[in-house]
């Protein structure tokens, strides 16, 4: 490598939106996220992919008639 054209590797303070902090090492002293791994329903598990699934279930059941009660 040159010396004197690549930028400086530092460890940087990650800060997500959602008050997580950790460290990680880039060329940037700081970074602000939006989305970290304690916040994002895929990784968190409080995402809303089951409640959209049921949602679509009923939706089917309703289209075509085939509630659970009348049967």
């Amino acid at each position: 490598m040159k010396k004197g054209i690549h930028p400086e590797y530092v460890e940087t303070k990650v800060t997500c939106s959602c008050g997580n902090t950790f460290t990680v090492m880039s060329n940037k002293p700081e970074l602000h996220i939006e989305v970290c791994d304690k916040c994002h329903p895929f990784f968190s598990g409080k995402g809303s992919s089951s409640a959209s699934k049921a949602g679509r279930i009923d939706k089917f059941n309703r289209k075509y008639g085939l509630n659970k009660e009348s049967k």
